[in-house]
């Protein structure tokens, strides 16, 4: 079955600009039963041809736009291929010269894939759905990766942000020599750019991991020679690393979770350990759990030569911007007031509502309000695995700064 989509007058600029989706508003008409997700043929109100895509209407997004060629054939075949040619534009990576063996391989809608996103971490393959197309579609898309990459094996997770608006089931599934099996997940070690992390299996952020701020490590590391450091939102410490891996004098890290913050210690020693860092580096960290805005509130003014502010998503919807706004005006404004003048902030908000031009404003609000000069002197997005799709704005989500705050 094939459905033809009929998009309403007015509505199709955005599409024929090559944006994949589609919302329940911008559709006129649907010929075909509805009851079963398809292929579908969309064309706009006058009847000329927009694209070809995959309709659900138990979606949130019920239409997603995969190909913009009258003469492609969607079906299981072009999943496949455009996973192989995911995979291959990574191909540095997967290079002996390669400063690590952990990254993105499909970056969902970048890389023409809805709600599918997939890591390499060392031997493993993790994917995340976040999509019926993507849950559709998972056994093809874990086969492809198979085919090409022979991990040890895959693991497919619901992304707990969407799985049940998607119909999705809350579990995690096994795929090994391209059939589905069960696997009891052990801790994988990876190395990214000197240094190692040890992932717990079945557990953490995202699918392990933030690989999106591996570069954004990298520059941090090159600032923190002799510093005080504040790593607020500390996650398991790849920041705290780096700085410890670049000479800083001490660093206090904070995190609501206590367990993440007792990771983050043994990720010191592991480092420690295989001598990545300096011997003693333990000495240098604290750790603080709690609420992360309260906990910066109560810091002395003034008392830190560089700060990291990585904080979770604050606003997952359009809906939830003004609170965000807010959010962030607190963080970056306390932080201003903690960090030394002529100090550096490297912050970061990874929600997509937000945009970088919105996210400028707030930290021009923040310097108004303190009287300060505050300097951008290095604008930071996602690493090169995490492309970002000129047709699709969504897909830069993860905006950062480097701050030289002078009082």
């Amino acid at each position: 079955m094939m459905y033809r989509v009929s998009i309403n007058a007015g509505k199709e600029k955005q599409l024929l600009s090559h944006h994949p989706w589609v919302f329940t508003g911008a559709i006129g008409s649907v010929e075909g039963d509805k009851k079963e997700a398809d292929w579908a043929e969309v064309y706009s109100a006058d009847g000329k041809f927009i694209a070809k895509g995959w309709y659900d209407e138990k979606s949130h997004i019920v239409l997603h736009l995969l190909s913009w060629d009258f003469k492609e054939i969607l079906s299981e075949d072009w999943i496949r291929k455009k996973v192989k040619e995911s995979i291959l534009r990574r191909k540095e990576f997967f290079l002996p010269s390669s400063p690590t063996n952990a990254f993105r391989i499909i970056h969902g809608e970048g890389d023409f894939l809805p709600g599918v996103v997939a890591d390499v971490y060392a031997r493993v393959v993790r994917i995340i759905i976040s999509s019926r197309f993507a849950n559709t579609f998972v056994q093809q898309i874990a086969n492809e990766i198979e085919s090409v990459l022979r991990p040890e094996y895959i693991a497919v997770y619901p992304d707990p942000n969407y799985a049940k608006s998607e119909g999705i089931k809350n579990k995690i599934r096994y795929f090994r020599n391209g059939k589905e099996t069960e696997i009891e997940e052990e801790n994988i070690r990876i190395c990214e750019n000197g240094i190692w992390y040890e992932l717990e299996g079945g557990k953490g952020q995202k699918s392990g991991f933030y690989l999106d701020q591996r570069d954004n490590r990298s520059i941090a590391e090159e600032y923190a020679q002799g510093v005080k450091a504040l790593d607020v939102c500390s996650f398991t410490g790849p920041f705290t690393l780096h700085l410890l891996k670049g000479g800083a004098k001490s660093i206090k890290a904070v995190d609501a979770s206590e367990n993440v913050l007792r990771h983050l210690l043994y990720q010191v020693h592991l480092n420690e350990d295989k001598g990545c860092i300096a011997k003693n580096s333990r000495n240098k960290v604290e750790i603080v759990s709690g609420d992360a805005f309260d906990i910066l509130r109560g810091e002395k003014d003034n008392s830190y030569d560089l700060i990291v502010l990585d904080p979770p998503k604050l606003a997952k919807t359009k809906g939830q911007l003004q609170n965000a706004l807010k959010g962030y005006k607190d963080l970056n404004l306390n932080a201003m007031k903690k960090v030394k003048s002529g100090g550096l902030i490297f912050t970061f908000s990874c929600s997509g509502a937000l945009t970088r031009e919105d996210f400028k404003m707030v930290l021009a609000w923040c310097a108004k309000d303190l009287g300060y000069e505050v300097q951008i002197f290095r604008t930071l997005s996602q690493g090169e695995d995490h492309p970002i799709r000129l047709s699709f704005p969504e897909s830069e989500y993860l905006k950062g700064f480097v701050l030289r705050v002078i009082k």
